[in-house]
């Protein structure tokens, strides 16, 4: 039996660890902690949203005393195109070694941008875009904008499985 430390009580994030890493190891004991980010509560740019991933790897694995610590973090990036989400995941074994997965980049309403840019964070310009409550722990922004195509927790499934690479292939070194 191995123990995994997800670094949030966030469902989304917690089942999108369960899904891809229990079809990886056979028998798990699951964690879930609060642990802090060390980034903004929005965090901009794929680097501070990276390292708020990997930060809260990191304080899982250790408040848990787990096998592996997992780290979700989603923040939003300004480009030429707009206002875009992006997110990383970031897997850290016992030993310290780490694997990330990053990408998910959507473009943004005018609206939800604008509100960023004065400050605010996804989560709540999103729930008052669509007048629902709480949707970060829910579809989140990629449920609503995609019209339920996707969902916050399918995307951030496909974030862990990049980050579990290290872990599950044996193209990477075991040091």
């Amino acid at each position: 039996m191995i123990t995994i430390a997800v670094g949030s009580k966030n469902p989304v994030k917690l089942a999108a660890a369960q899904a891809i890493l229990s079809r990886a190891f056979p028998a798990i004991d699951w964690v879930a902690v609060t642990v802090s980010s060390g980034v903004s509560e929005q965090p901009w740019g794929d680097d501070e949203t990276r390292r708020g991933a990997e930060n809260r790897a990191r304080a899982a694995q250790h408040a848990g005393a787990a096998d592996f610590g997992v780290g979700l973090e989603g923040g939003v990036k300004e480009t030429p195109c707009g206002v875009m989400t992006c997110a990383w995941c970031a897997i850290v074994d016992a030993r310290g070694r780490v694997g990330f997965g990053g990408g998910l980049n959507m473009l943004l309403p005018p609206a939800v941008a604008d509100a960023l840019r004065q400050g605010g964070e996804l989560g709540p310009a999103m729930d008052a875009l669509s007048r629902m409550r709480n949707t970060k722990h829910r579809q989140g922004a990629i449920g609503i904008l995609t019209g339920g195509l996707s969902s916050r927790q399918a995307a951030y499934e496909q974030l862990v499985a990049m980050a579990a690479a290290p872990f599950v292939s044996t193209y990477y070194p075991r040091n």
